[in-house]
């Protein structure tokens, strides 16, 4: 048990038969009445993100989350397949238990799978990755960084918005968290 006193971002909770993570909490001292903490709670199954305000000091569940490497194999239209890369067990996830990780996931990259009680409820990608682009309209000399932008399709079917200079065969390095350009490689 943990006291809602001593959440922090990142922290996993059991709360309402579910697994949660703290993505934000304040404190709350009002001038009259008890103190509370306002928070929100990212559903690690779902993904959905709700607002949730506890008494301060109130005990909740702390929930236990073991991260495993894994290797993204393949996907076969319906499932996602990875391999564990301790035990080299082969296992499937939906696309649904994925979420919006399906747009960056590429054939053979690393990343974390969450198990809660020996039961994978999501994965973790790294905070960037570098995906090629596929499709995009072509560059025109003297379009500048600065100029504006255009959608470019990258190799896992995910639409971005790059700068005008971007073209087909580029690698581009996007941040996960934001879905957002960050750089030419």
């Amino acid at each position: 048990m943990i006291s809602t006193n001593d959440f922090r971002t990142g922290l996993t909770i059991e709360y309402d038969g579910d697994v949660y993570q703290v993505v934000d909490f304040q404190h709350v001292k009002p001038g009259k009445g008890s103190a509370f903490v306002r928070s929100k709670l990212k559903n690690l199954r779902t993904g959905a993100v709700i607002d949730k305000t506890f008494n301060a000091g109130e005990k909740i569940p702390r929930a236990h989350i073991d991260r495993r490497e894994v290797q993204y194999l393949y996907n076969d239209g319906a499932n996602y397949y990875f391999m564990d890369m301790e035990t080299y067990d082969q296992f499937d996830m939906s696309k649904e238990q994925l979420g919006s990780a399906v747009k960056y996931l590429k054939e053979n990259m690393t990343i974390t799978n969450l198990l809660y009680k020996g039961q994978s409820i999501g994965v973790e990608l790294p905070n960037f990755v570098e995906l090629e682009v596929v499709d995009t309209a072509p560059g025109i000399k003297g379009d500048t960084a600065s100029g504006g932008s255009k959608p470019a399709t990258l190799e896992t079917g995910t639409v971005v918005n790059v700068p005008f200079f971007v073209n087909v065969g580029d690698v581009l390095q996007i941040d996960t968290r934001t879905g957002e350009y960050i750089k030419r490689v």
